[in-house]
């Protein structure tokens, strides 16, 4: 993968290829830490063993106590023949040498004041790259010297085969690295790949998981966003169709009504009666009232949906208090048994006040005349209350009990009242908005109950 140009004009490096060389740079660090760590041991035990065996040398010398004869009245200390592979010069304290190999070691100052001092004296001569060592020895000073060159060409072989060790270890670390990068990223490609197909398609069919390790988790977390992404698309689309579905109707009888009435003001055409046009204009007005409902509750549950608000100290007994005032307003017929007990919560005012007053809505509308609608709201276990409202009307079939907070859904009882279907469902937004939920069963008069679930505290938040 070559690298691609930011913005800016600066190349872009991809993530493989910096994997990569991550990989490569710290094998290559590790291996030349390491390479140097043994180069610097063996050089110093190499050292050292140049060290040891002169040492070794010198002293078997100065404790041999024989006398070799080299030729009729020439006699050498027989300590000196035992040198070998060292270069060897037995000199005076003036500096006269007494013996010496065909070499003769470099001799300085130092080295001759041995003889004085008794301290042997070690030094490294850097002309004839050699280690070398001065002794006493029998009122003078043995000197010797140990050439330092086939222990820097081992030195020197050592450093090419750890170079080359290296070398193929980084080789093999960047192949290595390529291999994990492109088998580990693979995941994150198909990501990018289902991104795109996403951006240019629309498309949210979810991408393969392998494994279990981070990137499929990340993968699979992607295919939740995709199923709630479609799942917000169908709900989307679902809501237009039933919208159009729902204003198609009261459109048509509209248009049916406003062409009746056009039609009747033509000459010579029928004319419409004075009890026929005053049907029509209820008609007219009820429809009208139908529709304006209908747009209302379509924009308050998409609202509803939007991200929260920022959200506000509530006493929920006030809301239903404002809410009961309106449907009162509403239902003179009806009468209200009212049982509130505080409770305090976050949230959204304007929201819960709608739903209360839908929940009371929906039952004065199956409510009998002078019926009664009972509400409480009252503390339960765990943080939470309850607010019930149920009406003496015919009840909930069982068959509906599932669907009755779903949007646009309306019972056969219900579908020759006046609504949009989408009442309760405002009320499940809401609810669930503020940590709740809501639910629906028969009251105890046999009516419906609708119940809604909301955490908080019976004391105010501060």
């Amino acid at each position: 993968m070559l690298p691609t140009a930011t913005p800016t004009g600066r190349k872009r490096v991809s993530l493989r290829s910096r994997v990569t060389l991550l990989a490569a740079s710290c094998v290559a660090g590790a291996v030349a830490l390491v390479s140097l760590g043994a180069y610097l041991t063996v050089r110093e035990n190499l050292y050292a063993q140049i060290d040891d065996t002169l040492a070794q040398k010198a002293e078997n010398t100065v404790q041999a106590k024989w006398i070799a004869e080299t030729g009729p009245g020439e006699r050498i200390p027989g300590g000196l023949l035992t040198l070998t592979d060292v270069e060897m010069a037995w000199v005076q304290p003036d500096g006269s040498v007494l013996l010496s190999t065909e070499n003769v070691p470099s001799i300085n100052s130092q080295d001759l004041g041995v003889a004085r001092t008794k301290t042997p004296n070690w030094r490294t001569d850097g002309k004839t790259d050699s280690r070398i060592v001065a002794v006493p020895y029998r009122n003078g000073v043995l000197v010797l010297a140990q050439s330092l060159g086939p222990t820097k060409k081992q030195l020197g072989d050592l450093s090419l085969v750890l170079f080359l060790i290296g070398g193929a270890g980084v080789v093999v670390a960047a192949i290595a690295g390529t291999a994990v990068a492109r088998t580990g990223l693979r995941p994150v490609q198909r990501l990018t790949r289902a991104t795109e197909r996403v951006a240019s398609t629309g498309d949210l069919r979810p991408i393969q998981v392998d494994g279990d390790d981070e990137l499929a988790r990340l993968s699979h977390s992607f295919n939740l966003m995709l199923a709630a992404v479609a799942d917000a698309q169908d709900r989307q689309r679902q809501l237009v169709a039933d919208a159009g579905h729902e204003l198609r109707t009261p459109l048509t009888s509209l248009r049916t009504n406003l062409e009746l009435l056009l039609s009747a003001e033509k000459p010579d055409t029928p004319q419409l009666s004075d009890v026929d046009k005053q049907e029509i204009h209820g008609d007219l007005r009820a429809q009208l009232d139908e529709l304006t409902q209908l747009i209302g509750d379509l924009v308050e549950l998409a609202r509803e949906d939007a991200p929260p608000l920022t959200h506000e100290h509530v006493d929920m007994a006030e809301v239903v208090e404002q809410a009961l005032a309106r449907a009162r307003r509403r239902a003179s017929d009806v009468k209200f048994e009212v049982d509130l007990q505080p409770w305090h919560l976050f949230g959204e005012p304007h929201t819960l006040e709608r739903a209360v007053l839908n929940l009371l809505d929906n039952a004065v509308k199956f409510s009998p005349p002078d019926g009664t609608v009972r509400v409480d709201l009252r503390p339960a276990a765990h943080g939470y209350a309850f607010l019930q409202v149920a009406d003496a009307g015919p009840g909930i079939k069982d068959s509906d009990l599932p669907h009755v907070f779903d949007r646009f859904y309306r019972s056969d009882e219900a579908r020759t009242l006046p609504g949009s279907g989408l009442g309760l469902a405002i009320v499940k937004s809401a609810a669930e908005r503020h940590g709740g939920a809501v639910f629906a069963g028969r009251s105890a008069d046999g009516g419906a109950l609708i119940a809604m679930r909301l955490p908080g505290s019976s004391e105010p938040i501060l």
